[in-house]
Formats: structure tokens, C-alpha cells, sequence
């Protein structure tokens, strides 16, 4: 498949379809044995590949049903050094696994495009440390040489862009997007907000987006909002700004509960799907240049079918 420059198609108008809590939806409701929330542990034989086939032909039949594009996002989120070494595997395993991701997401997109749906494939990278506390924040030069090999190889495996998802930072955000760029591949910004729709470290949304965009030469293709209820920022973003117009994509939380809840939780917050569809109805009627929906932790199928069911 051919590496998309920017504007990717879901920048060019018409809305795309992408999954909902992977990992919380494979754990809690399938049972399947995710170690540090790594879901990329199941590339590694054809059992585990099995499993996530099937759960991406879900999200691709219902790309398909309400005639939508659709967004491969990698099982990756966990893949980089620090967290792979807590699984026990080499940096040569890790290269090979999300080298192995990325060809099966394009193995999936070739087949879900034959049935006539436009598919993405996005790699998908999460934060080095915590992805709800910041206690450690690296700069962005450290930030850029940590994830660049995993870029790298994503680049090389023929992934259309990068996502890096739960980025509570600017520092690791713009380090990333200048990773990105050494790389030649496109990268896609998603920040998680707290209940007062700032980030964990405090600053507010407008100005992360504008000091990153500042610091990379508006670099991101755009930005995504990931992690969180709408509830939390959909007053935040109430306004016509030129930064509020570079958020193009929303993946929000099940769970109305703040992240130190979620943390401490015992049992999976689900919500109600009806109700959060509800809420992303209301925020494309507000935001029309949103083109991209999915979910995040609590988040399935069922969620996601009912915000396509109202949005679509």
C-alpha cells in the first residue's frame, strides 16, 4: 500500500470509523491475558493474530454498514522499550513484533479495501511512562530519541502514520512529531485531559496544542483528544479557534470517572452507549471538521455502532 502524505484522507472530508477500547474490551470482555496492557503480545503467534483479526472485522463490518471509512489502528500502544523490557522481551524482538503489527494491519487493510471501504493504517504509540500521572516528564530531545527507533520501524513497515495516543506532555508530544519527521511519516497528536478538561500536567489544552504546533512548525497532522469523557472537555472547546480546529478526532472514555478513579477501579465502567453517542452527536454539530471517531477505555462495539448509528 502507498504511504499517505498530508492531508490523509480523513482530512479530506467524509468520516472514518476506528475501534473502541482495545485493550479494555479484550481483557474484560474476552478474557484474553494482556501483561502490562500489551496488546501487541498477541502478534507474536498465529493464535493471538487470530484474536485480533477478529476483532478488527467487527469494526470493519461496521465501517462497511454505514458507509464510512475506516481507521486500523495498531495493537501497539504498549510497544516501546521501557514497557516490552517489563514483558521480557530484547529490543530485536520488539522491532520484529511491531515490524509484524504493521504487516498485519496492512495484510487487513488490502482485504477490507477490496470490499470497497477506505482503510488508514495507523501505528499506534502510547506514552513512555504513566499515561495518567506525569511524575516524569522527559524533554523533547529525549523524547524523540526514545520513541524514533519504533517510529522508525513503523516507517519502514509501511504504516500510513503514527498516533501517539495518551500524551500528557508537550515535551514528549513535540518529540515525538520531530521523531516523526526524521522518519518521513505523518503524525497524529491525541492529548488526554483530566475532568476540568486540562492536561495531567495542568496546562490547558489551547496551550499544549499551540506550544507544540509552535515548537514543530505545525507539525502534527492533526490532533485527537483520547482518554477521557466528552463531559470533560466539551465545554473547553466551545470556542472558534484556530486550535480548536486542529483537533480532528475524538476517542473518548466510557466512564464519566476521572482518571485516579479509573485507576482504582476494580470493575469496568461501561457507561451507556446510547448516552455517549448522544454526547458525540452534540459535539459534531458544534465541530464539523471532526472527521474521525472511536473509543477508548470501557468503550466496544456497541459503543461505537450507536455513535455511528447517530453521527453517520
Amino acid at each position: 500500500m502507498t504511504r499517505f502524505k498530508t492531508p490523509l484522507p480523513q482530512q479530506q472530508g467524509g468520516l472514518f470509523l476506528t475501534d473502541g477500547g482495545m485493550e479494555t474490551t479484550l481483557l474484560f470482555h474476552q478474557g484474553v491475558e494482556l501483561p502490562c496492557f500489551a496488546a501487541f503480545d498477541l502478534v507474536k503467534n498465529e493464535t493471538g493474530r487470530q484474536v485480533l483479526k477478529k476483532y478488527y472485522d467487527r469494526y470493519a463490518r461496521m465501517a462497511r454498514h454505514y458507509g464510512v471509512g475506516l481507521i486500523l489502528e495498531s495493537p501497539t500502544w504498549r510497544a516501546s522499550p521501557d514497557w516490552s523490557r517489563r514483558i521480557g522481551y530484547s529490543d530485536e524482538q520488539l522491532r520484529d513484533l511491531n515490524g509484524r503489527s504493521i504487516e498485519l494491519m496492512r495484510r487487513l487493510a488490502e482485504e477490507y479495501a477490496r470490499a470497497g471501504t477506505p482503510v488508514v493504517t495507523s501505528a499506534c504509540i502510547g506514552p513512555r511512562y504513566d499515561g495518567y500521572r506525569p511524575e516524569r516528564i522527559m524533554s523533547t530531545a529525549e523524547a524523540e530519541a526514545y520513541h524514533r527507533p519504533q517510529i522508525r520501524t513503523y516507517a519502514e513497515s509501511g504504516a500510513d502514520l503514527v498516533s501517539a495516543f495518551t500524551m500528557t506532555n508537550v515535551e514528549e508530544a513535540a518529540g515525538i512529531v520531530h521523531a516523526a519527521r526524521t522518519c518521513d511519516i505523518p503524525a497524529v497528536i491525541s492529548f488526554t485531559v483530566e475532568t476540568d478538561g486540562r492536561l495531567p500536567t495542568g496546562q490547558t489544552l489551547k496551550a499544549a496544542i499551540e506550544e507544540v504546533d509552535r515548537e514543530t512548525d505545525d507539525g502534527p497532522a492533526y490532533y485527537m483528544i483520547n482518554c477521557a469523557h466528552p463531559s470533560h472537555f466539551e465545554d473547553t472547546l466551545c470556542c472558534d479557534e484556530a486550535w480548536v480546529r486542529r483537533i480532528q478526532a475524538i476517542r473518548a472514555n466510557a466512564s464519566r470517572s476521572s482518571h485516579a478513579e479509573l485507576d482504582e477501579a476494580e470493575e469496568l465502567d461501561t457507561g451507556n452507549p446510547r448516552e455517549l453517542a448522544g454526547e458525540y452527536q452534540r459535539l459534531l454539530e458544534r465541530l464539523g471538521h471532526i472527521t474521525v471517531l472511536g473509543g477508548c477505555c470501557g468503550t466496544d462495539h456497541r459503543h461505537v455502532d450507536e455513535i455511528f448509528r447517530l453521527c453517520a
